[in-house]
């Protein structure tokens, strides 16, 4: 049974959401201002005054994005979440590598990998990404499968790993397409005691394989279905950011592949530190089997 629940991620020592508002936010990563675009931000600024002292600001023109730094802003600096390090970056493409309203999936993943396993739990990361979920894994002893098909987010996440002093061995780096690579482990017998994934709407495997959420996705449920392990402590956390989706979408769609479940649904919201506002940032279906 999975039960509606909106996740709210606060601030922590190395982030916080100063301000929303005017279809942008203003957030601190570690100790530079930045501002960004934000389309559910439709609200004015509850504190205009902050968003003077910005480090650097994302500026959209003609259809194209570039940061506009203000101040002798890095491209590239180390932040941490509990004992995880990572990089934020400047990238081209709006996102930082760093997506603070997981915060609360972070802290149910260290939960779920300290706990109740009594070995080392495998893990596979789907969509991965730059890896801070496979970082946090990792920290409590899980052999992770981090599976992502751009090379360069892989290195990235490689260097995060190095970032948090964790083995080579700790997490295993895969360039592969999520679904090919789900499919074929369905072949080899595998299982997996916890799976995370974190699927585009839209996106290229490593050979140029279309991925489309809404003709893909219950295929991948299906493989996953059969990789997850049916112990009763195995668990299951999907994220979306996909655009025309609602929670509920995501919650029917897994309870249509996996029975005898107790979890939660709904949005992840980014609490403000200055005001009672929050940012809808994303949607996500999590469970333990029961």
């Amino acid at each position: 049974m999975l039960n509606n629940i909106n996740l709210i991620s606060k601030s922590w020592p190395d982030y916080e959401l100063l301000d929303s508002g005017d279809n942008r936010k203003l957030e601190r990563y570690g100790k530079f201002v930045l501002a960004r675009p934000e389309t559910q931000a439709i609200w004015r600024p509850a504190k205009p005054g902050l968003w003077k002292d910005v480090d650097a600001e994302f500026i959209r023109t003609e259809g194209k994005g570039a940061w506009k730094k203000k101040r002798d802003t890095p491209d590239t600096w180390n932040l941490s979440w509990g004992d995880v390090r990572f990089s934020a970056r400047l990238t081209s493409f709006l996102h930082t590598g760093v997506f603070p309203e997981q915060a609360a999936n972070w802290e149910w993943l260290s939960s779920r990998t300290k706990t109740g396993f009594g070995q080392s739990p495998r893990i596979l990361n789907l969509f991965s990404y730059t890896g801070i979920a496979s970082l946090v894994a990792a920290k409590n002893g899980a052999q992770v499968t981090h599976v992502d098909a751009s090379r360069q987010t892989n290195i990235w996440a490689k260097e995060n790993a190095e970032l948090s002093g964790l083995a080579p061995t700790a997490i295993r780096f895969l360039d592969d397409d999520a679904l090919k690579f789900a499919e074929r482990e369905v072949r080899r017998g595998a299982t997996y005691d916890g799976i995370i994934l974190d699927p585009p709407a839209f996106g290229r495997g490593t050979k140029g394989e279309v991925w489309k959420i809404e003709e893909n996705l219950p295929r991948l449920l299906e493989a996953l279905k059969k990789l997850l392990s049916p112990r009763s402590d195995s668990f299951f956390l999907l994220n979306g950011y996909a655009a025309g989706y609602s929670p509920l979408s995501f919650a029917q769609a897994v309870e249509s592949y996996f029975k005898d479940m107790k979890g939660e649904f709904g949005e992840l919201r980014l609490q403000g530190s200055k005001s009672d506002r929050s940012i809808p940032s994303g949607i996500y279906v999590r469970f333990v089997r029961g």
